[in-house]
């Protein structure tokens, strides 16, 4: 592949690097153009983006290490943590000590916070460092003890976007959102319509970008009927927006992670973004999924006039599914040959999950000596980070 030592960020800046939609034009395969022309989404690289990394005394108002702990009232530990990767904190100002061991290299071992402007300020200016255009705030239910500091975190990144040219959007994943049906449409009209202001904002086709993810998902924490999801993607297209749905991998044939009978309702967004976590996990795994996922998705996301988004993949530390960035651009790879215009990576700063594409520890050096954690390098070849 001659793509040993590529990083993360790269594998998306090289597919970027001459326009996106260039590069798809490219491929001599492939079925026929997207649904809509350019725009700050369509044929563009999108990043998920969580933000919500919270410390003790970073002045967040959910007070604690938020998404760093399982126990957020006590600093993390090897005994008392979420996260299964190491962040590269060196471009951060500043940082909160945790009760881990020192690094390999002697240094503390610290944390950022996503409350920091500084630190949304340095993730918006790797994305424009690497040709990342947009980035997808996520938002899970807001009305509880998170929703101040997922408020506030959609103005640090409406200012961050502004300053470093990037776009972004609203994200909502309705995972264990009871009352969802109802509460969506009010946080959307109350409070995160008003970003839409922002020259950053994206918009697409003329209107104003918003994502839905969960939709149509065949499990316990995505409840929602056919009917109650169909409102919701009805009411937010009457509100003028270009709608995004982050959906089943297995959309189109209505089974495995799908519920059935969800057919209506993914073909009534206007972008849809099948989810790829933990589907694939290696080079063999994405050239499988060329076949039986992306072309057959591809094709019918043409034949109703709906724009496709699928996810790109880095892969789990934990999982050595990385290879040194193979994977990730295997997938890149296949997306460009079936003429794919757009790009979903999943995701920016998810080191809970280890498929981050953050910078991250590079080696043993980098990590906390009594973490257990593995660097980029747990192949045996060197990535910086």
């Amino acid at each position: 592949m001659g793509v040993t030592r590529r990083t993360f960020l790269q594998a998306a800046a090289a597919v970027t690097a001459a326009g996106t939609l260039g590069v798809a034009e490219t491929a001599t395969a492939g079925p026929a153009a997207a649904a809509s022309a350019p725009g700050d989404v369509v044929g563009k690289v999108t990043v998920g983006y969580q933000g919500w990394f919270a410390c003790i005394g970073d002045g967040a108002p959910i007070n604690t290490w938020w998404h760093y702990s399982a126990n957020g009232g006590q600093p993390p530990s090897p005994s008392n943590t979420t996260i299964v990767a190491w962040p590269d904190v060196r471009d951060f100002t500043h940082t909160y000590p945790t009760a881990y061991a020192n690094l390999g290299n002697g240094q503390p071992a610290s944390l950022f916070s996503s409350y920091d402007q500084q630190t949304v300020d340095t993730h918006f200016s790797w994305m424009q460092q690497n040709n990342i255009d947009v980035a997808a705030l996520q938002r899970f239910n807001p009305n509880g003890s998170e929703g101040p500091t997922r408020d506030a975190m959609a103005t640090k990144v409406r200012s961050s976007a502004e300053k470093y040219g990037r776009k972004f959007y609203i994200m909502y994943d309705v995972s264990d959102w009871t009352n969802m049906q109802s509460e969506i449409k009010t946080d959307w009209t109350n409070k995160m319509s008003a970003h839409t202001a922002s020259s950053a904002y994206a918009r697409q086709n003329g209107k104003p970008v918003v994502c839905v993810w969960g939709f149509g998902f065949n499990d316990n924490q995505r409840p929602f009927t056919a009917d109650a999801c169909l409102d919701v993607v009805n009411w937010f297209k009457a509100q003028g927006v270009y709608l995004i749905g982050g959906v089943p991998t297995w959309w189109r044939t209505g089974d495995r992670d799908s519920r059935p009978g969800f057919s209506d309702v993914y073909h009534g967004f206007h972008m849809l973004s099948p989810w790829m976590v933990g589907r694939i996990g290696n080079v063999a795994d994405a050239d499988n999924f060329y076949n039986v996922a992306t072309l057959p998705d591809l094709a019918e996301c043409n034949t109703y006039g709906i724009d496709y988004q699928p996810c790109v993949l880095p892969g789990a530390v934990t999982l050595r599914q990385r290879a040194h960035g193979d994977f990730m651009w295997r997938q890149f790879y296949n997306h460009v040959r079936a003429g794919v215009k757009s790009f979903y990576i999943s995701m920016f700063d998810e080191f809970n999950e280890g498929n981050q594409i953050a910078k991250t520890a590079e080696s043993q050096a980098w990590v906390p000596t009594n973490s257990g954690f593995l660097a980029l390098d747990e192949d045996g070849t060197a990535c910086s980070s």
